[in-house]
Parts: structure tokens; C-alpha cells; sequence
């Protein structure tokens, strides 16, 4: 199911006529692995870059050393490429090969989900298939396992990863590639989201389609490193080529949960968003008076909660007893665990914050590896700045309510990757104020475009047409 193009097969062409080393590439050739895939399997590597270890030293495509020790003559590191995983752009998979002084294979190992592991099946035997090392490839997520049953015990994981999930990690960019591929802009992740959903699949858990890796387009490895990044912008411009603005896939945003059907804020609105399809939830975030994020969108308690007085008043704990009997107010930390543990993102609407309070938020993601699944918005210029500020891996979204704004020079000046118009309650018809002119500044300037909240289906459907790239609805179901 790869994308047609004249220009994507010549660039598979000219990587084949890349230098090569000949007594490595015919090593390589020789021990190169055979791969299980699944049946139903949508993609298959093109490319391996391949490097010789005679000695130990560090892989220049994995954080790892690789030793050649006692015993072992050589070592074969086969960096793996696919233009696709299931859930996003572009993927480097790796298997290593040990070979003895006899010529024999001695022992291997192969990635899985940014480790690696030994490839020794459930006998503690090493697979081979005529000699030659042969592994099984987790569908869709291309993971190595030395038998069936590593990855029959992923099955639930891999199935939301093929369905539900399909391209949700859009433009990826690893460690690797961080200083060598630009291409992750918001317009490019919902280029790709859009793809990759059309290309979900169940996997029949049938592990006997064989590929023979030498079948793929063999290269040294600083080769193919230096191939991937105009590789990964073809693949983008052929998607912007073929996938027009009213086809793409626009996140869909739960509105302070689903507020339509649970209390705003609440875990249970955050749950409720899950079962309807949302693939974040927006939330208002606040401090308390001992510096805890809360999950609350009035300055005052009175109309969520009946309580006279201010939120900055309170600790925390005044405020959980305080608030038993109308429903327990939620800290961000819980609601960060509620949305890890619902494969959800996170869109944040930052009211008020004390340093104390941003520094709490930070620590809450990154204790959960939630940070690349945040948005951090807010009417604040000055909040995000100093987000991106303590943060440069933060997405930040500027908030505004001026229909005569710029609103590009708005984000430029506080590094903003969205741009949120506020025009809801200033328009029956809010997507007329998005002219094609205001959108293509935007979208020159490589910014997101982010729209709320929204109930009428015609409205949603008009947004929708003109290639946005979120809105958020109190209803998320509208959305799908």
C-alpha cells in the first residue's frame, strides 16, 4: 500500500546506486534474516542499512554498544527501513547478527519498542531457517520477536495500534533525526493521520507471510541515514499532492471532557470522551494557593461547585473536602494518569498558573511520558512563552478573540505552533471568518489551525472543509 509516485521510485532507484563496500554488503547479504510478517500486513521494508562490527564500538543508529566478544569473529547490525508504521511516518527497526569463527551464527538480538532484546524463542533455541536467522515482525508495529507467542501476548495493544489508533503518532521524529528531518508541522501530522487511518487493518495473528531481507535495497548505513530525510519529505509532499483540505483528518477535541454528558473537568467527562471517540480532551488548568494544577475552569467555585470563594484561595486538600459532596475537584496529576491510561492526548486551556504550579505540571508529565502528547494553550502570550521557554519540546496554541488579529504574527512572536480562534460566540457562522487568504497565512507560516467548541453538525461539517486541524466539541461525537 505504498503511495505511487514517478518521484518515490527514483529515490528508491538512487539509493540502490549508492557506494558500496564490497566484502561487507556480500557478509551482510549472506546472514541477512528472514522475517515473518503477518498475513494481512499492509507494509514491507525497502531498505536495510547495513554495518560490519570487527571490534566493539557504539552503533551509529542505535543507542547501544555492540560487542564482538570472545568467540564472536563479526557482527552484523541491519538498520531496517520502512516508509510506515501503522501509527506514524517512517520506520527504523534493527536486528543484529553474531557470527562465530567457523562462519556460523552464533547468537542475535533485534529491537522491540526502543530496547532490544535476545532472540531466543520459548525452547531458549535461536530461530534459523536454512542456516539464516528467521524472527517474526509485530503487524503494523514491525517489533521483532523470535516466535509468535511475544507477540500474541501484545495482542490487544496491537489491535488499537491497527485500528483505532492507526496513524495517531503522525510525523514521528526520533532522537536520531531530530537535527535532520524538519518536516513535523501540524498541517504534515494530519496529512499523515489521514493516511495511515485509511490503511487500518486486523492482523490475523498468522505470522507465515516469509520476506526474504534480501530482497530489500541494500546500503552502508551513513548511506541510508543520509537518504531518509529527503525520503520522508517526498513521502509528505505526495500526501499534500493527493489528500485536499476537505479530506483531512481533524482531531477531534473533547470540550472540558464530554461536557454534554458528565461534569466539566471531571474524570468521569475525561472517560466518557474515550468511549465517544475524542482522540484528546481539553481541560482548564488552574493553581491553587499551595501551587497544585487543578482541573477547573472558573477563577470562582460558585458555579461548579456552590462554594463561595476563589480557587488561589484554598490548598488542595481544602479544596478535595471542600468539594466531596458536589464531586471531588481533580488535580492535573490525576487527570494526566486518566489520559495515559485512555491512549488520549492532552489540550490544555491555562487559566492561571503560578511558577510553583508549572513547574508541578511539568514534573507530572514527564513522570508519565506525556509530554509529546500535550498542546498547551492559553489566552496568555506570556504563559506560553514562558512554556517554550523552560520547554522547547512543548506545543504551545495561542488563544485569541480578535477577529482583526494577525494571527501569524501572533504566534511567531511567542514560537506557537496553533493558532486558536476564538470566534464562536462572536459569528453564527464562525468558518466564514476563516477566508482562504487567512488560512493559507497560516499555513505558509506552518502553523495548526484549532477551532471551538462546536454542536451544530453543519458548522462542524463546514470547518471540516476547509482542512483544520482540530476542533473541539463538548459532543465529540459530532466529530467523527
Amino acid at each position: 500500500m505504498e503511495l505511487a509516485s514517478a518521484l518515490l521510485d527514483e529515490q528508491v532507484a538512487s539509493l540502490s546506486r549508492s557506494p558500496q563496500i564490497n566484502a561487507d554488503l556480500a557478509l551482510a547479504r549472506r546472514y541477512a534474516p528472514v522475517i515473518r510478517f503477518d498475513q494481512r500486513e499492509p507494509f514491507l521494508p525497502s531498505a536495510v542499512g547495513y554495518t560490519v562490527f570487527r571490534k566493539s564500538a557504539n552503533s551509529l543508529s542505535f543507542p547501544r554498544d555492540v560487542p564482538v566478544d570472545d568467540g564472536i569473529a563479526f557482527a552484523i547490525e541491519y538498520a531496517i527501513w520502512w516508509d510506515w508504521d501503522i501509527q506514524h511516518l517512517y520506520e527504523l527497526e534493527h536486528i543484529w547478527v553474531y557470527v562465530d569463527g567457523d562462519g556460523a551464527l552464533a547468537k542475535a538480538e533485534a529491537s522491540w519498542h526502543g530496547r532490544f532484546h535476545q532472540m531466543l524463542d520459548e525452547y531458549e533455541r535461536l530461530p534459523r531457517h536454512d542456516g539464516r536467522l528467521m524472527l517474526c515482525s509485530e503487524a503494523g508495529k514491525h517489533a521483532f520477536a523470535p516466535s509468535p507467542q511475544w507477540l500474541l501476548q501484545r495482542k490487544a495493544k496491537t489491535l488499537a495500534s491497527c485500528g483505532a489508533r492507526a496513524g495517531a503518532m503522525a510525523v514521528h521524529v526520533t532522537p536520531l533525526f531530530e537535527s535532520l528531518i524538519r518536516d513535523e508541522t501540524p498541517l504534515n501530522n494530519r496529512l499523515v493521520h489521514t493516511w495511515l487511518e485509511r490503511q487500518s487493518f486486523q492482523p490475523s495473528f498468522e505470522f507465515d507471510r516469509e520476506f526474504d531481507l534480501r530482497s530489500a535495497v541494500f546500503v552502508p548505513w551513513q548511506s541510508l541515514k543520509q537518504w531518509i530525510p529527503p525520503r520522508v519529505s517526498g513521502l509528505l509532499d505526495e500526501l499534500k499532492r493527493t489528500i485536499p483540505p476537505c479530506e483531512r483528518r481533524v482531531l477531534r477535541i473533547a470540550h472540558r471532557g464530554a461536557s454534554a454528558y458528565a461534569a466539566e473537568n471531571s474524570l468521569a467527562a475525561i472517560r466518557a470522551s474515550a468511549e465517544l471517540g475524542a482522540d484528546m480532551v481539553e481541560i482548564d488548568i488552574r493553581a491553587t494557593a499551595d501551587d497544585i494544577p487543578l482541573v477547573i475552569h472558573d477563577g470562582s467555585l460558585k458555579r461548579t461547585h456552590g462554594i463561595s470563594g476563589e480557587v488561589s484561595d484554598f490548598t488542595f486538600e481544602e479544596l478535595r473536602a471542600m468539594t466531596a459532596a458536589s464531586g471531588p475537584i481533580v488535580c492535573f496529576d490525576e487527570a494526566v494518569e486518566c489520559c495515559r491510561e485512555l491512549d488520549m492526548g492532552l489540550y490544555l486551556d491555562i487559566k492561571r498558573l503560578t511558577d510553583g504550579a508549572f513547574r508541578a505540571m511539568f514534573k507530572s508529565l514527564d513522570r508519565h511520558n506525556y509530554m509529546k502528547y500535550t498542546i498547551f494553550g492559553s489566552f496568555r502570550p506570556d504563559y506560553l512563552a514562558d512554556i517554550r521557554a523552560a520547554r522547547p519540546d512543548a506545543k504551545t496554541s495561542i488563544l485569541f478573540g480578535a477577529v482583526d488579529i494577525d494571527p501569524v504574527k501572533l504566534a511567531q512572536s511567542i514560537n506557537a505552533d496553533y493558532v486558536h480562534p476564538c470566534w464562536e460566540m462572536r459569528a453564527d457562522q464562525p468558518h466564514k471568518l476563516l477566508t482562504p487568504d487567512w488560512i493559507a497565512a497560516v499555513r505558509e507560516a506552518n502553523l495548526g489551525i484549532v477551532c471551538w467548541h462546536e454542536e451544530r453538525p453543519s458548522e462542524i461539517a463546514a470547518l471540516m472543509a476547509l482542512g483544520v486541524d482540530a476542533i473541539c466539541s463538548d459532543k465529540p461525537e459530532l466529530l467523527l
